[in-house]
């Protein structure tokens, strides 16, 4: 165990020190951010004093070294815009995106896994078909699409949900503001916990009817029933608990990518969370904010396949860690 984690560790400094490369070489690309931070009457004197006081003169490797001390320390810069600390803003919005997306991987957990299973032992049913074909256009759907639609229905047409908004919040003793304590902060959650939910829902519906289809035919299935046991049993703890692990495999990566799809979810319901916010600093050239939200986004990354790992072990203890004694 000490082993994996030290490696796990190594791992991850390797692969946050390639992203905040790749995301600090791309700053120059983004415009010049003086534009957003003086406007057009500044003098040109008074422009390269600024660039000059903010660093933006020095060459690349100048500039990286320094970000990376900071780093270190914790300070990821300070945002043009918002004259705080780029760290402490992306905090701010972190509940209302860890709370989108978990409102999704509930959705999608909630009804891919029984719809998966279901499809698998009724293959030839009437209700398989129909989910599966269902599953086929859901995928076909581009998310901003899926949520422009679940507006339109729901929000405008039909007027039974919020469409806009985070609704009512409550702020923790810690400082974290959720929503879901709040009545209204539920119901401005679920269309565009739905809307997420369809990037992952048709996928994960077809793998598990993949894997429980595989699992079905394997030998020590066959065993299983031949001893006597239940159907249910067969089915549900030795058939279904073996489909787990490709399952956990991808919705490990895909519960991070969740993240990274936000920023269409969040745009169009106007959800103020992370993913807003990035578009809100691209379209300012904030570029402390751009790379400070790089970085916590592939953190989340490297935690979140560290966790599956972990998990690995508690549905098959026959998956040794790496590193870990046989």
């Amino acid at each position: 165990m000490l082993a994996f984690l030290i490696r796990r560790a190594l791992q991850a400094v390797i692969v946050m020190f390639v992203i905040s490369l790749i995301g600090f070489s791309i700053q120059d690309n983004l415009g010049d951010p003086l534009r957003e931070l003086v406007g057009q009457s500044v003098s040109e004197e008074e422009r390269d004093a600024l660039r000059e006081e903010l660093g933006l003169n020095d060459p690349f490797m100048v500039q990286y070294v320094r970000f990376l001390g900071n780093a270190v320390q914790g300070d990821l810069g300070t945002s043009y815009f918002f004259k705080r600390p780029a760290l402490d803003v992306i905090m701010d919005k972190f509940p209302a995106t860890f709370e989108l997306v978990l409102g999704a991987v509930f959705i999608f957990l909630s009804v891919s896994i029984p719809a998966g299973i279901y499809c698998a032992i009724n293959r030839d049913s009437f209700f398989a078909r129909v989910i599966m074909t269902g599953s086929i256009v859901g995928i076909s759907i581009p998310v901003f699409l899926t949520a422009i639609m679940l507006v339109w229905i729901f929000g405008v047409e039909l007027n039974w949900l919020p469409a806009f908004g985070r609704g009512d919040t409550v702020e923790l003793p810690w400082g974290w503001e959720t929503g879901l304590l709040t009545v209204d902060g539920w119901a401005h959650l679920i269309l565009p916990s739905i809307a997420l939910s369809s990037i992952m829902l048709p996928l994960f519906i077809r793998l598990i009817r993949a894997e429980m289809m595989e699992t079905m035919a394997t030998d020590y299935v066959r065993f299983a029933r031949a001893k006597g046991l239940s159907t249910r049993r067969v089915r549900y703890v030795h058939a279904f608990r073996n489909t787990l692990l490709p399952v956990v495999t991808v919705g490990g990566l895909m519960i991070g990518t969740l993240i990274a799809y936000t920023i269409l979810t969040e745009t169009v319901f106007q959800w103020p969370g992370m993913g807003f916010l990035f578009l809100e600093a691209v379209n300012r050239v904030d570029t402390p904010l751009i790379i400070a939200y790089i970085i916590v986004v592939g953190l989340i990354f490297v935690v979140v396949n560290t966790i599956v790992d972990f998990i690995y072990t508690l549905i098959n203890p026959t998956v040794k860690l790496p590193g870990a004694k046989s």
